[in-house]
């Protein structure tokens, strides 16, 4: 790349006078962070001025202790400039982003994505409708809030030649996650070790 990220991040934040929050570096990549309304203007002009033309993804994040819960992150590529910018927006539970389907076409699963799973919700999107789940499906799952248990999962029965509705059961209740590296090995004995004596 033949400029800086942080030269990169006051340009962007010059050619986009109010829509642009903070433009930061963190752990090598540049984050931009925007206002919501404006983040049709961000795409289009970071696509047409600054040649970030790849859509690589776009996703929601869910804060649930903040007022504004969500974000939703987007992941641009530029193959000229060989280099990645972040822009992200604070969003509520009642306030759509706009959409931007007629500037990156890519965006259009995304979105219908991130509606699924957060229930973020993206105004002129020309096909807003579930993706992931049953158009049924009650709740959004990758929400912090999203119990484990008292929903229902749609499933085909082999014996009963149809697809049925059944409660959702987890397989196990409780699991640890010790996060030992594995070349040191357990402190304890793991399942099965004890008859290899």
């Amino acid at each position: 790349m033949d400029m800086p990220l942080e030269q990169l991040g006051q340009n962007i934040a010059h050619a986009l006078p109010g829509a642009v929050r903070e433009a930061r570096i963190a752990l090598g990549e540049l984050t931009v962070e925007i206002e919501p309304g404006e983040v049709a203007r961000v795409l289009k002009t970071l696509r047409d001025e600054f040649e970030f033309k790849v859509l690589i993804d776009l996703c929601g994040v869910d804060w649930p202790s903040r007022a504004r819960r969500f974000d939703v992150v987007y992941h641009l590529l530029s193959l000229t400039k060989n280099a990645r910018v972040r822009v992200k927006l604070e969003t509520d539970e009642e306030t759509a982003v706009p959409s931007v389907v007629g500037i990156f076409p890519a965006a259009n699963w995304f979105e219908r994505e991130t509606f699924d799973m957060y229930g973020i919700a993206f105004s002129d999107h020309p096909d807003l409708r579930r993706l992931l789940t049953d158009y049924g499906f009650s709740g959004y799952p990758l929400r912090k809030d999203f119990p484990l248990t008292g929903y229902v999962e749609l499933r085909y029965d082999d014996d009963l030649k149809r697809v049925v509705y059944q409660p959702v059961q987890l397989v196990q209740e409780f699991r640890e996650f010790d996060f030992m590296n594995p070349w040191e090995g357990a402190r304890y004995i793991l399942p099965g070790d004890e008859k290899a004596k």
